[in-house]
């Protein structure tokens, strides 16, 4: 186990680096950032030369891979650090240096235990994008088919854990503050991005995560999961179809190819809502880098995604309060959104519900009927955030997955046609989803299966009713969280200085991520 010397100079150093590049200065200015974390951001940059604009890409790039995924999962969190600070953080989505391909080819060869010249008939050396744990080459297969290889940078797992120990060791000590650290779960929130980083790691989960989205999706024709190539597949290799389309990120030649825009950003916004409403399972990576314009049927076109290593997964309970949360903001229904927090357990019973729901509206009536263009995501997102504080509703991690994406997603649709309505594009499918499912034949049905599922389970739950019978509503149970040592003040002044400064320096290198 590393010890908490080990982790003290880590956080020093990383809190080093962001104080160099001016990424502490928005820490220092946020009257959110608790009093003790601003004081340690002014210690860390004493004595740099801090630049005019912050860099803060650079920061995040020095610091590591594990740095550079909590810089891409901050870009899309305008509403805590501020567009000059996530537009510059879009930045680590791609373009990162290469691996050189001798390297590259020494890691496939030695995961699959054979010559490449076995598997490829011709692999491009350039890379055609390098992230922060794999970077991809095109390439042909021995069979003639062109694929895309996804392989991991060498050493990224050794490097990836030493950085989420520090990460969790450092959430600890936050949440040993208690008040508003307290209240967000650190702890919970790092234990989340570990397991989702786990999956990136093991590129055969994420293959499997595409051949899952892939059938979950047969109902969206439009919407295209590249097929995954099971037989050139391992733990640090992912062999996949290569996408020939454009970049929705390039909207000068999505233009000049003639594709609708509007009718784009509507399938991008449907897409999302079936994946989290009607499947549960969702790609929670959907920027621009990751989505492509291909030609489809009659002129229309398809959309393709890429990159499944970070996927969403949320049970039917949720799914149902998510879509009624949505259709209640969409409708103006704000007491049966308030209803909802109430029985999900999202917030504490000893608050007045209809308190809360007044909350909702100041939060809701701003947003309805107006196109996207001429409302702020980031205020929005700034209400219901002090919401959560004002009713000590706590984090929940499997719903800021969800939170995030919808940001990312509602950006990209946005860029394709600023004139979209969000409601008005959400509210139809939302509506029919509820009337599915939550309708006089769904409860029916519903009812049957679970009676059945009961009288199968009488003997057992007669034997053991307290164990065996499930606890009603609530949020889901929060996963168990390994023991770690919180450091605590003693022995002398001089310890005591330390290890209070050195915590908080980790601490305001992570408290963008927490929040």
């Amino acid at each position: 186990m590393t010890s908490s010397v080990t982790h003290l100079w880590r956080l020093l150093k990383w809190g080093r680096i962001l104080a160099r590049h001016g990424a502490l200065r928005g820490i220092e200015r946020d009257p959110n950032t608790p009093a003790a974390v601003r004081r340690l951001a002014r210690v860390a940059r004493f004595g740099a030369r801090v630049p005019k604009v912050p860099r803060y890409a650079d920061a995040f790039q020095a610091i590591g891979p594990a740095a550079i995924k909590l810089g891409q999962t901050l870009a899309t969190r305008v509403d805590l650090i501020g567009e000059d600070a996530a537009h510059d953080l879009m930045r680590l989505q791609d373009s990162l240096p290469p691996v050189p391909f001798d390297t590259i080819r020494a890691a496939i060869e030695a995961s699959f235990g054979r010559p490449l010249t076995d598997l490829y008939a011709s692999v491009e050396e350039s890379p055609i994008g390098a992230a922060s744990i794999a970077q991809v080459h095109r390439a042909v297969t021995t069979d003639g088919r062109t694929v895309a290889i996804k392989v991991l940078r060498p050493g990224v797992e050794a490097e990836f854990a030493r950085a989420i120990a520090t990460y969790e060791w450092a959430a600890a000590q936050l949440e040993g503050l208690g008040g508003e650290a307290s209240r967000l779960r650190p702890r919970l929130v790092i234990e989340t991005f570990k397991r989702w980083t786990a999956r990136e790691l093991d590129l055969r989960r994420e293959g499997a995560s595409a051949s899952e989205l892939a059938e979950g999706m047969e109902a969206e024709p439009d919407f295209h999961v590249p097929a995954i190539d099971w037989e050139r597949t391992t733990g640090k290799v992912l062999t996949l179809e290569w996408v020939d389309g454009i970049k929705l990120n390039d909207r000068a030649a999505l233009v000049a190819a003639g594709y609708d825009m509007a009718a784009m950003a509507k399938l991008i916004v449907r897409s999302f809502l079936r994946q989290a409403i009607s499947e549960g399972f969702f790609h929670a990576d959907m920027h621009q880098g990751n989505l492509f314009a291909l030609p489809g049927a009659n002129g229309h076109a398809r959309i393709a995604a890429i990159d499944f290593g970070i996927m969403g997964r949320i049970d039917r309970r949720a799914r149902v309060w998510l879509a009624e949360i949505l259709y209640g903001l969409i409708t103006g229904d704000y007491k049966r959104v308030a209803e909802i927090h109430f029985e999900a357990g999202y917030v504490p019973s000893h608050h007045n519900m209809a308190e809360f729901a007044t909350a909702l509206r100041a939060v809701g009536e701003p947003m309805r009927g107006r196109p996207v263009k001429d409302m702020s995501v980031g205020a929005m997102l700034d209400g219901l955030f002090s919401i959560t504080r004002d009713f000590d509703m706590q984090t929940q991690p499997h719903l800021l997955l969800l939170q995030k994406t919808m940001v990312v997603v509602e950006g990209v649709a946005t860029r394709l046609d600023p004139d979209i309505n969000m409601w008005e594009t959400s509210g139809p499918f939302v509506k029919e989803w509820i009337r599915t499912e939550l309708g006089p034949e769904a409860w029916a049905a519903d009812r049957i299966v679970a009676d059945l599922k009961t009288f199968a389970r009488l003997p057992d739950l007669i034997r053991n009713i307290e164990a065996r019978y499930p606890a009603p509503g609530g949020a889901p149970p929060a996963p168990p969280l390994r023991e770690i040592e919180v450091v605590r003040v003693g022995g002398g002044w001089r310890y005591a200085a330390v290890a209070v400064l050195a915590a908080l320096a980790g601490a305001a290198g992570v408290w963008g991520f927490l929040g």
